[in-house]
Parts: C-alpha cells; sequence; structure tokens
C-alpha cells in the first residue's frame, strides 16, 4: 500500500490495497490516519459490489442510515444511491443544480457522520466531480478577529432552512414541516475529536439560525463567511475514476458535487455514512 499526498493543504491518494480482501491492523490504522489528516483520501482501483463496499467502509467506524431512504442499494440499508436520474415526487430532480453549496452532511442529526464515503459505479465521459475544502486550514488562515467573533456562536439545524424552502426539494420541505420545528444545536466552529484543531462546521442549506440572527441574516452571513475563509489552495477537485473511493473526514471538511456534466449520461455513485461523536 502506498499513500501520496496530492495538495499541499488537501487529499492524498492510496494505491496498492484491494478492500475486498482482509486489510491489517496497520494498513487499517494508516488509512484511518491519513483521512484525518489529508482530509480527503482516494483510495484508487476497487472493484466493490454494494455489500464489498459496505464491509469496506465498516473498517472506519460503525455505519449510520442515512436519513434519505428513497434510494439504496438492494439489499443493502446502509448504502444509498446518488444519481442524476433520481426524482423528487413532483417529478423535478431529487437534487437541484443551483442549490448545490459547500456542506457538510447530515447536521441536522445529534451525531453527524465523521466520514462520507463515495464510490464510483457509473460516470459521464467528463466533468460531475466531486470538491472539498480543508475547512481546518480556512478557519486557521482567517482575520484573527474573524476568528474570535465566529467562536462561540451556535448554528440551529433542520432539514432545510426556512430561507431556503423555497428553492429546495418539495420533498425535503414536506418533510421538515413534520418535524414541528425541531432543531438540533451545534457549534459554528468545531473540535476535531482526534486532532484537537478546530474547523468551520456548517450546512447552510440545514441551518435554520445562527446565534443571533433570524434564518436570512443567517444565510447572508454564512455565505459571506464562506466566501472569505475558502481560497484555492484549500480545495481539492475530485475528478472521478471508476473504482475511486473517496472518504471525506466531515469533522474537518465541506464538500460539493459538480453539475458540470452532460444530463443525459448517468452519474452514479455509493454513499455510506460513518457515524460520529457529538460536535463539541
Amino acid at each position: 500500500m502506498r499513500i501520496t499526498k496530492l495538495k499541499e493543504q488537501i487529499g492524498a491518494e492510496v494505491t496498492g490495497i484491494d478492500l475486498r480482501e482482509p486489510v491489517s491492523e496497520a494498513d487499517r490504522s494508516a488509512l484511518y490516519d491519513a483521512a484525518v489528516e489529508h482530509v480527503a483520501l482516494v483510495i484508487r482501483d476497487q472493484k466493490f459490489e454494494a455489500s464489498d463496499y459496505r464491509r469496506a467502509a465498516e473498517m472506519f467506524g460503525e455505519l449510520m442510515e442515512d436519513q434519505n431512504r428513497m434510494y439504496l442499494a438492494p439489499g443493502e440499508p446502509m448504502v444509498s444511491v446518488l444519481s442524476n436520474r433520481h426524482k423528487a415526487s413532483d417529478g423535478g430532480p431529487a437534487k437541484v443544480a443551483k442549490n448545490a453549496s459547500w456542506h457538510t452532511d447530515h447536521t441536522n442529526q445529534e451525531l453527524p457522520p465523521k466520514f462520507t464515503c463515495l464510490y464510483a459505479v457509473e460516470l459521464p465521459d467528463q466533468g460531475g466531480g466531486t470538491s472539498v475544502v480543508n475547512m481546518r486550514a480556512a478557519y486557521e488562515a482567517l482575520p484573527e478577529d474573524m476568528r474570535d467573533r465566529i467562536t462561540g456562536l451556535k448554528t440551529e439545524n433542520t432539514l432545510i432552512s426556512s430561507a431556503r424552502a423555497a428553492t429546495g426539494n418539495p420533498d425535503v420541505v414536506k418533510a421538515r414541516e413534520a418535524l414541528n420545528g425541531k432543531l438540533v444545536t451545534h457549534p459554528l466552529v468545531r473540535t476535531h475529536p482526534d486532532k484537537g484543531t478546530k474547523a468551520i462546521w456548517f450546512h447552510q442549506n440545514k441551518t435554520e439560525t445562527v446565534t443571533g440572527m433570524d434564518p436570512h441574516e443567517t444565510q447572508a452571513f454564512l455565505t459571506e463567511l464562506l466566501e472569505t475563509a475558502i481560497k484555492p489552495e484549500m480545495t481539492y477537485l475530485h475528478e472521478w475514476r471508476l473504482g475511486d473511493m473517496l472518504l471525506i473526514d466531515n469533522r474537518s471538511a465541506m464538500h460539493k458535487a459538480g453539475f458540470d456534466f452532460d444530463h443525459s449520461q448517468h452519474r452514479m455513485l455509493y454513499r455510506v455514512l460513518v457515524r460520529g461523536d457529538r460536535p463539541f
């Protein structure tokens, strides 16, 4: 097994290992540590069926259910399917390109996933990459007064912010209404439980409010924060190859999908989530 850094601030590539085979504790530990250190870890040349993929992801911790139960791999309730061919109940696309934004997954849950694991099953000829940004580096690079301003702020999270409901997937908006106003509170700046480092951490679409702000003020503030914090050197664009498994350490990262491809072609990934701890 070989681990090679891809960029100075983010990303590493793994070659020379088949995760369908037994993996030594030393290699498992090295993979986990590399995902934490490099924030995004690409494991090349895998040949997974959905069950193989679920077993491979289990090396990184306890799996958790995706909150969207509509699109699952047959016989594998922990493996969800991401596809540009999925439809919402109104017949429109389940994912809308204009809603694509930097985020970390499932912030509306008490124990959000520590890793998002993606695997390429079917790809368009070009485009459709996944971008990842090191929000640990983004926090560290902020001016001191901005770090002081955001440290200690809290976010209140739901399935989709009321300020974004008009443009959201109607199925998600309907599910939000069924929560009867229930919100989950998390820190805007979270501490990594393994490293002790701090990172800017939120999902803008799911953030109802930040401390002291109404929903629309919250959206404007988070947009400004991202524009200030994210720099090109902190980002990694993963250009998919068939057989790629991408691990994203959600405790230090945000990510977003690219919609820059021919949508008559199929982009299909498997996703597995590894349960995390309560953010602090």
